[in-house]
């Protein structure tokens, strides 16, 4: 683990905060260290001695907005007491931070395919982590004796799955209203099923 020296944090930080709002706006192939370097008034040279490249940079402002979300989505669970309304609230949480990051997320997902393996293990490596915490809210359930689940493996990473095939909707629409019944209607799929009981 890298050790930041104080009088290092701002500069990196001013840089990080730059290159968020680069890729943002070119995405992730067409922005240069030139464009971000002009950003925050530096010569080139000198983003190189707190990045290696600007695929350092993209790493960096993804892990930054991870960590972010992480907070946010915590706080949000922690505030519930029944685990399907940890549920809701992390799904709500999620897409509403998604839609705060719209161009950011529009840019990486037009690229996604097509890009560099390091953002497919960025994605990886998130994706494992709401695996996770999908598997301790099902968890408490199961103790609570509200869930009956018979692998909470493979339920957790429905979920997930469930939840990203339609974030890229969920993040470009307008109205939080409808995101938020979208998100009750999958909800309600998940907790009831479809079959008429």
């Amino acid at each position: 683990m890298n050790t930041i020296k104080d009088s290092e944090k701002e500069p990196k930080e001013q840089i990080i905060a730059a290159g968020r709002e680069i890729f943002a706006r070119y995405g992730f192939k067409k922005t240069t260290m030139d464009e971000i370097a002009k950003a925050v008034r530096k010569g080139k040279s000198s983003l190189y001695h707190y990045f290696k490249n600007k695929e350092d940079v993209f790493r960096a402002v993804v892990e930054k907005e991870a960590g972010e979300l992480k907070a946010e989505l915590i706080q949000a669970v922690n505030r519930e007491i029944l685990p399907q309304n940890k549920i809701r609230a992390y799904v709500l949480t999620r897409m509403q931070a998604l839609q705060q990051l719209a161009n950011l997320y529009s840019a990486f997902k037009e690229e996604y395919l097509e890009s560099p393996g390091f953002i497919g293990e960025l994605r990886e490596n998130y994706d494992n982590y709401e695996i996770d915490m999908f598997k301790q809210i099902l968890l408490a359930g199961i103790k609570q004796g509200i869930f009956y689940i018979r692998d909470l493996d493979l339920t957790a990473y429905a979920i997930v799955i469930a939840s990203k095939g339609l974030e890229y909707q969920w993040a470009i629409e307008r109205n939080p209203a409808v995101t938020e019944q979208s998100i009750d209607n999958m909800l309600e799929i998940l907790f009831n099923g479809i079959v008429k009981r």
